[in-house]
């Protein structure tokens, strides 16, 4: 990249990929393996890398960068924010948390939560309502779902159903609720005792929970898992079952929730309204927040001295969640990651060798006739397109919910030209 293309404040002398690459080598943990590009700067749905090579970003930094790079939304929140207050700590109050608490609430409410395609109705079984919520913020979505898992622990119960598939994050709480024996086995014995059960599938969920199970968490869409759908009825069919042995619903919206699916939450489709509901990823724009939501009698599982954080819910990061939600209301852009996702969708099925494609609004999974996703991955970066492979047959795209129909146009040329070429 030339010293002009440099974003402004840039500071040091030009280096290259490689370069960077190999100091990344020699002083980052090495958890994620060597990433294939060294990237820049970015703007909208587009990033660039150090050496000047342009991207159309269909991944938004794993469903994190709801309003793309650089919006300025995102930017002028931020900045002013940390012009007038930037850390206080929980020990004190400040305004966005609030704001934010209350509006996460109120889209969680009746009517609130409604997308384009959100259904009416309670969804098979008694619920809490909203407006009897509480909000825990923390800093991730692992963070979230430790905050519910230990919610859970409240209850007085200690077992816990999670589903095969399933990705709830890696710290060891999280890990212990992840089906991935990948993940799970070099750090066990994890705590909790934990059943997993066939995603889908209600009734091996009937057949595992009793009156001695805490919760059932539950994603509405497997993000991790290649964006698998749940059969219609599933989570409908998880609310009332849970309700009746007295254990919590928790459904995990960390990759689908804020606008994602075409919804705020994914789970109002099936106009569910569960005990928790765990957010992250695209709540900050970028930013790092995760929140766990608890409703009716759940809210008052966790009290004072039961578990806490130094940054959850900090100024800054819930100003900029409020900048993200604000801009989806104020330029439709629920209605539009419907419509770009669908073009998507079309587009890319009429391919011969895509089976299917998967998910709802911008979260989509490519299901290919071949186990080559990876391979398409990787011809997808020197091709200027960033996607991710999950599993061996599945390709996933998670865009900036600002993608536009020209972008989306081009990523269905780009991806159906990659499979004629990688799978030929």
């Amino acid at each position: 990249m030339s010293a002009p293309d440099r974003p402004a404040g840039w500071a040091g002398t030009p280096v290259t990929g490689a370069e960077l690459t190999q100091r990344y080598q020699g002083a980052v943990m090495n958890t994620f393996g060597v990433p294939a590009r060294v990237l820049a700067r970015g703007e909208g749905s587009t990033v660039w890398d150090v050496d000047g090579n342009r991207y159309l970003d269909l991944l938004g930094g794993i469903a994190v960068n709801s309003l793309g790079h650089a919006h300025p939304a995102i930017v002028e929140a931020v900045t002013t924010q940390l012009q007038t207050l930037g850390h206080v700590s929980n020990f004190f109050i400040s305004e966005p948390q609030v704001q934010l608490a209350e509006k996460l609430l109120e889209l969680l409410g009746p009517g609130g939560g409604a997308g384009p395609g959100a259904a009416e109705g309670t969804g098979g079984g008694a619920g809490p309502r909203a407006a009897d919520g509480r909000v825990f913020f923390a800093n991730s979505g692992a963070e979230a779902n430790e905050a519910a898992f230990k919610a859970s622990r409240r209850t007085g119960r200690t077992r816990i159903v999670a589903t095969e598939g399933s990705f709830h994050g890696r710290t060891m709480g999280a890990l212990a609720l992840t089906s991935k024996v990948q993940y799970r086995e070099p750090f066990e014995p994890l705590p909790g005792e934990v059943t997993f059960v066939p995603y889908g599938d209600a009734a091996a969920l009937e057949a595992a929970v009793d009156d001695t199970v805490a919760a059932f968490v539950v994603e509405p869409i497997q993000g991790e898992a290649g964006v698998i759908d749940a059969p219609e009825g599933y989570l409908a069919a998880a609310r009332e079952i849970t309700s009746r042995h007295g254990a919590l619903l928790w459904v995990d919206e960390v990759q689908t929730g804020v606008g994602r699916t075409g919804d705020w939450f994914a789970h109002t489709e099936s106009g569910v309204v569960p005990d928790l509901v765990t957010l992250a990823k695209g709540l900050g724009g970028g930013i790092p927040i995760g929140a766990m939501i608890a409703l009716g009698d759940a809210a008052t599982l966790l009290g004072p001295g039961n578990h806490g954080t130094t940054f959850g819910g900090n100024p800054v990061a819930t100003a900029a969640a409020l900048a993200v939600i604000h801009t989806i209301e104020s330029e439709g852009l629920l209605a539009h990651a419907t419509a770009r996702g669908d073009q998507l969708a079309a587009g890319l099925e009429r391919h011969p060798r895509v089976t299917a494609v998967t998910g709802r609004g911008l979260l989509r999974g490519v299901v290919l006739t071949e186990p080559r996703a990876v391979d398409v991955q990787t011809a997808a970066y020197d091709a200027g397109l960033i996607v991710n492979a999950p599993t061996p047959d599945r390709l996933r795209l998670a865009p900036p919910l600002v993608l536009t129909e020209d972008e989306a146009a081009q990523a269905i040329a780009t991806i159906s030209a990659l499979l004629d070429e990688v799978l030929a």
